[in-house]
């Protein structure tokens, strides 16, 4: 490597660096007050990120949080495939399956119709609909990496990933209670919260709080709806493209690098060579860079931003995240 390579190479560090180590700082802090009081670790980035928004202004560490909240992003949203493998999918049957696929579909395609039916763009519907159809907080966050760039985007992920983490862990509590009133096995209660409950970790979380069985279940088919991240952000990619090019000029990728490392990593760890503990290593890696992209994202924006944004996008995720439920209630009913 040339001398000059690596002088840029250490200069572009030295400009990044100040951000990032911010955002890594707030993603610990968050990750402790996740530990010791229970709430999403994704909310808890978000809120203390936001408290040190004054940071992303123009200052040392504004080009840091601005890799850390794209770049750093999208590695995380990579990392997501060593979850899925073939072989869980199989175990469950064929009807899980198609379970799953008809309620992200239907789900995004739903919420696109009302968020037009509310004055939104179909753009911000895809990106709600994508959180509670797939798996919370990562799949806004890896949908908004993928959608057109937009002076509002950034609000309307930062509001997604809020209001997707709040409704997640209210889930949490109250849908075990809705599969105990239902009497419902406890396979049909592991496919009940697994299709329904967004994020990863409220749905173990409320799985093996009723039983080992469901909550095996249960983290499977989240797992499968997880997998659907990867033909989503396809879908949203061409519809990039078939917008045109960005206000930078530039045409998008059909399938954006971090969705094929996704699919790489995904059929990696379907063939069973990788080490219980190489999973577990990149899986953590893959929720710290997350983790720590949020509290960069929240450093970008400002809370009377948010406050702005009405009672209409809270309407609709609440909106969402009812239909998520009735729909694979009655999925069930049908004996899918």
């Amino acid at each position: 490597m040339s001398a000059i390579a690596l002088t840029r190479i250490h200069s572009r560090t030295r400009e990044l660096a100040p951000g990032f180590i911010v955002s890594l700082i707030v993603a610990a802090a968050a990750s402790f007050l996740s530990e010791h009081y229970g709430a999403p670790v994704m909310l808890f980035a978000l809120l203390l990120g936001m408290a040190l928004n004054f940071l992303a202004g123009d200052g040392a560490c504004k080009a840091g949080i601005e890799f850390t909240a794209r770049t750093v992003l999208r590695i995380g949203v990579a990392l997501l495939g060593m979850r899925i493998t073939l072989e869980q999918m199989v175990a469950l049957g064929w009807k899980p399956v198609a379970l799953v696929v008809i309620v992200v579909v239907v789900t995004i395609g739903v919420s696109v119709v009302a968020a037009k039916a509310l004055g939104f763009q179909r753009l911000f519907g895809m990106l709600t609909g994508g959180a509670t159809a797939i798996c919370g907080a990562s799949a806004a966050l890896a949908l908004a990496a993928a959608l057109p760039n937009h002076p509002q985007k950034e609000r309307a992920t930062l509001f997604t990933v809020i209001g997707v983490s709040a409704l997640s862990t209210l889930a949490m509590i109250v849908y075990p209670m809705i599969a105990n009133w239902l009497s419902l096995s406890p396979q049909m209660a592991g496919v009940f919260l697994g299709a329904t409950i967004h994020d990863v970790a409220q749905v173990v979380g409320a799985g093996y709080s009723m039983s080992t069985e469901t909550g095996d279940t249960a983290t499977v088919v989240k797992l499968m709806r997880v997998a659907m991240l990867l033909p989503v952000i396809v879908c949203a990619a061409m519809i990039t493209r078939l917008q045109g090019a960005d206000p930078a000029g530039k045409r998008p990728p059909l399938l954006p690098w971090f969705a094929v490392g996704f699919l790489m990593l995904a059929c990696i760890n379907s063939t069973g060579w990788i080490a219980p503990v190489v999973q577990g290593s990149v899986n953590e890696l893959s929720r710290w860079c997350l983790v720590v992209s949020i509290s960069a994202l929240g450093m970008k924006t400002q809370l009377k931003e948010l406050a702005a944004v009405g009672i209409k996008p809270i309407l609709l995720m609440l909106g969402e995240t009812v239909f998520l439920v009735v729909l694979v209630l009655l999925l069930l009913r049908w004996g899918m």
